[in-house]
C-alpha cells in the first residue's frame, strides 16, 4: 500500500493545465472517493475503473482508495482520467513498476470501458500541444493516436486497452498495428478533389471581383440579391481562393475543433474551415458557452470562413453579438465559476434578399412588398453591424443569353487557381509590408499606408458627406482602396515580370472602387 502519481491534463477552453492524480490506498473499510472538484462524469469513473481493472486480469485493492486530482482547486470534467486514475491505482498497489525513465514525463489520457478497453476523448490536440510545449510524452487510445501525432508527432504512443499501457510501462514498446500513419503537414490541403471552382459561377462579373478583394484583404462582405443568382455559389469559393495555412495556424485550428461539441477530424488538418450554420441557430451555438464553455462557429471559423445565408433571418441577438468579435477577433465567455477567451479572426460572408420576397428590381416586376415591409426587412439587420462590413455587393439576376448561352472566356479564364495566385502574392505583398493583412490595419497604421493625394481626399469628403459614412466606415473605405491598390500592384507587376511588386499610395481609381464595394 501508498501512493502513486499520475499526470495528465485537464480542458478549459483553449487553456490545458497539468493536472497530477494521486493515489493513495490504506487500510479500512473498503470506500473509493475522487477528490480535487471532479465533475459528474469523473465521479462515475469509479465504476468503469474498477470493472476495467479486473477485467484486465489485474485485482482491485481492497481497503480505502483516496484519488486526488491537483490542483484541487481546478474544475475536472470529461472521461480522460479514467486511464490515469486507473494506472494510479495499479502502481499503488504495486501490480504494475513504475515506468522507465523514457516514460518518466509522460501523460496519460483515455476514457476506460468495462472491459479494459481505451475509448477515444475529446480534445487530444490541445493537450498533446501543451505536453510537446512541457517537454512531456502523451500516450492515448489508439483512436486519437492521429490527431495526438498532429501536436505531438515524436513523443505520442497509443494503445487499444488498459493492458496494454501496462505493457507500454514496461519495455516502452506498443505495436501501433491498424493505426494509419497521417502524413499531413500544414498546407498539404492544396487542392481538394471535387472542390468548387470560381469558373462553375457564370457572369456577376462584379460578385466574383469584390470575392478577389475580400480575400486578398481578409474583408467580410455581404452579397444581396434575388434567390438563385449565385450567392451561395460565391461564398462557398471563398475558402479556394485563399492561401493555405501555416503550421501554428492549422495547429490552432485543429486545437479549436478538437475541444468542440463535434471533435477533430485529422482529414480536416490544414485546411481553412468553411462553416455555414443555419439562420434558427442560437446566440451560445454562434458565439459559443453554454455550461462547458465551448467554442462556437465564430471561433470553429478562426483563419477560415463563416459563412451566414439569409442573414436577416438571423435572431436580432444572434446578429448584435457578432459586432465584437467582427472588431476584436477575440471572443470573451464569462460564466461564475468560468472565464474562457476563444479566438475568432474568421472572415465574414453574408447573403441576403433584396426584400421579404426576394424580387425587388427584377425586371419581370413580380415583387409586390410595400416600401413599409421593405424597409422593416432591412432593418433586422442593424447599422452598427452593418457599418462593420466592407464590402456589400450586389448581385443581380443573369440575363438568359448569360444564364443559357454559350459560356463567355473570361468565365472560363477566372479559375480558382488563376484567382488563389493572385490572393497569395497580394497577401504577401501586405505580410512583408505591414506584417499582417489590410483589414487587420490599425489607425496609425492606416494614416501611415493609405495617404491620399489632394484628388483621392476630395473624392473621399464627397462621399462621406452623400454616404454618411462613419469614422469607422471611412478606414474601412481605406483599408479596401489598399488592398486594390496592393492587387493592382501585384498584376502590374507579373506583367511585366518584375522581381517584385513597389508599394505606391492609393489614387482615385482605387478609392472610387472601394466606394463602389460599399454599397448602402
Amino acid at each position: 500500500m501508498g501512493i502513486a502519481r499520475v499526470a495528465s491534463r485537464a480542458q478549459l477552453g483553449l487553456a490545458a493545465p497539468q493536472v497530477e492524480v494521486e493515489v493513495h490506498l490504506g487500510a479500512g473499510l473498503p470506500v473509493f472517493n475522487i477528490v480535487g472538484l471532479p465533475a459528474t462524469a469523473v465521479k462515475e469513473s469509479k465504476d468503469r475503473v474498477r470493472a476495467a481493472i479486473q477485467n484486465s486480469n489485474f485485482e482491485f485493492p481492497a481497503g480505502r482508495i483516496t484519488v486526488n486530482l491537483s490542483p484541487a482547486d481546478l474544475p475536472k470534467d470529461g472521461c480522460r482520467y479514467d486511464l490515469p486514475i486507473a494506472l494510479g491505482i495499479l502502481l499503488a498497489s504495486s501490480q504494475v513498476d513504475e515506468p522507465k525513465r523514457s516514460l518518466a514525463r509522460a501523460e496519460f489520457y483515455g476514457e476506460l470501458g468495462l472491459a479494459g478497453e481505451l475509448k477515444p476523448i475529446r480534445g487530444v490536440v490541445l493537450a498533446a500541444a501543451h505536453a510537446a510545449r512541457d517537454g512531456c510524452q502523451v500516450v492515448v487510445p489508439v483512436e486519437n493516436l492521429a490527431e495526438a501525432r498532429l501536436a505531438a508527432p515524436q513523443s505520442a504512443r497509443g494503445a487499444s486497452t488498459l493492458l496494454g499501457v501496462c505493457e507500454l510501462l514496461g519495455d516502452g514498446a506498443v505495436s501501433d498495428d491498424g493505426i494509419e500513419s497521417l502524413e499531413l503537414s500544414a498546407g498539404a490541403a492544396t487542392a481538394v478533389a471535387g472542390a468548387p471552382d470560381l469558373a462553375d459561377v457564370r457572369g456577376q462579373a462584379a460578385g466574383k471581383r469584390a470575392l478577389l478583394v475580400a480575400a486578398a484583404g481578409g474583408h467580410s462582405i455581404l452579397l444581396i440579391g434575388p434567390p438563385g443568382t449565385g450567392k451561395s455559389m460565391l461564398a462557398q469559393r471563398l475558402p479556394g481562393l485563399l492561401p493555405t495555412l501555416s503550421a501554428d495556424e492549422a495547429l490552432d485550428v485543429a486545437s479549436i475543433a478538437s475541444v468542440s461539441a463535434r471533435g477533430f477530424d485529422p482529414v480536416d488538418y490544414g485546411r481553412r474551415p468553411f462553416r455555414s450554420p443555419h439562420h434558427t441557430a442560437s446566440a451560445s451555438a454562434i458565439i459559443g458557452g453554454g455550461p462547458r464553455a465551448r467554442p462556437g462557429e465564430v471561433s470553429l471559423a478562426h483563419r477560415g470562413v463563416l459563412f451566414l445565408d439569409e442573414l436577416p433571418e438571423f435572431n436580432r441577438r444572434v446578429l448584435e453579438s457578432l459586432r465584437e468579435p467582427l472588431e476584436t477577433g477575440v471572443v470573451a465567455i464569462s460564466r461564475a465559476a468560468l472565464q474562457v477567451d476563444y479566438p475568432a479572426r474568421f472572415q465574414l460572408v453574408a447573403a441576403m434578399n433584396p426584400c421579404p420576397c426576394g424580387y425587388l428590381g427584377e425586371p419581370s416586376g413580380r415583387c409586390r412588398c410595400a416600401p413599409p415591409e421593405i424597409a422593416r426587412y432591412r432593418a433586422r439587420i442593424s447599422g452598427p453591424l452593418l457599418d462593420r462590413i466592407d464590402l456589400r455587393v450586389e448581385i443581380p439576376a443573369l440575363a438568359s443569353e448569360e444564364l443559357l448561352g454559350e459560356r463567355p472566356r473570361a468565365d472560363a479564364a477566372l479559375t480558382s487557381a488563376c484567382a488563389a495566385r493572385l490572393v497569395r502574392e497580394t497577401r504577401a505583398l501586405q505580410r512583408r509590408r505591414s506584417g499582417k493583412l489590410n483589414v487587420e490595419l490599425t489607425g496609425s497604421e492606416i494614416e501611415e499606408l493609405c495617404r491620399l493625394d489632394r484628388r483621392s481626399r476630395l473624392l473621399l469628403g464627397q462621399a462621406r458627406a452623400r454616404l454618411t459614412l462613419s469614422a469607422r466606415g471611412i478606414h474601412r473605405v481605406l483599408r479596401v482602396a489598399r488592398t486594390i491598390a496592393d492587387m493592382a500592384m501585384v498584376e502590374t507587376a507579373g506583367a511585366q515580370n518584375e522581381a517584385g511588386p513597389q508599394d505606391c499610395s492609393i489614387g482615385p481609381v482605387h478609392l472610387a472602387e472601394a466606394l463602389q464595394l460599399r454599397r448602402e
